[in-house]
C-alpha cells in the first residue's frame, strides 16, 4: 500500500467515544453503532463550530498496540474553544508525523479491508492517535477516505 509522510498539527475534535479491542467479538458492531449514533442522533449536525465538512474516525488511547483495548472515537475537528453539547467528549489529535493513506470505496469494505492490509505491514507505529478522515461529498458506495496512522 502506498502512502505518503506528512507533518499534522494538532487538531482537536468532539464526538461520541466507545472502547473496544480487536480481539472483541463485539468490535464491528459496537463501532457502527457508535457511526449509527453519531449521524442519527444528530450529534453530527448539532456540533456547534465545526472547523469542516469532514467526519472523523479515531482510534486512540492504546493500552497495548494492536493487541490491547482501545478507544474508537466518532467525531469531528472543531474550533478549540467550542463549548461541547452534552454526553459529547473531546479529544486532542497530537502533531507530528503520520502516514497518510488515502482509499476509495464502500466505506465499510475498504476500510475494513486497509485495516487488514496494515495490520501486515512494517510501520514504525506509534500508537497514539490514527484516524480515518472521510472527505465530504462521497457516498457510501463510492468514499474517499484519507487514513493518517501515526508513526514515531
Amino acid at each position: 500500500m502506498n502512502y505518503e509522510l506528512v507533518q499534522l498539527e494538532e487538531k482537536k475534535v468532539a464526538g461520541i467515544r466507545v472502547r473496544t479491542s480487536n480481539s472483541d467479538p463485539n468490535m464491528s458492531s459496537s463501532i457502527g453503532m457508535a457511526w449509527q449514533r453519531f449521524f442519527e442522533e444528530g450529534i453530527y449536525q448539532s456540533m456547534p463550530d465545526k472547523k469542516n465538512d469532514k467526519s472523523i474516525g479515531l482510534y486512540t488511547n492504546y493500552e497495548n498496540g494492536v493487541s490491547g483495548a482501545y478507544d474508537v472515537m466518532v467525531c469531528c475537528e472543531v474550533e478549540d474553544t467550542v463549548i461541547l453539547p452534552e454526553n459529547v467528549q473531546s479529544e486532542i489529535i497530537t502533531s507530528g508525523k503520520y502516514a497518510k493513506f488515502i482509499i476509495h470505496g464502500h466505506v465499510q469494505k475498504a476500510v475494513a479491508e486497509f485495516w487488514m492490509k496494515l495490520w501486515s505491514m512494517d510501520l514504525d507505529r506509534k500508537y497514539c492517535c490514527d484516524f480515518e478522515e472521510y472527505q465530504a461529498g462521497g457516498d457510501i458506495e463510492n468514499a474517499e477516505i484519507h487514513i493518517y496512522i501515526s508513526l514515531k
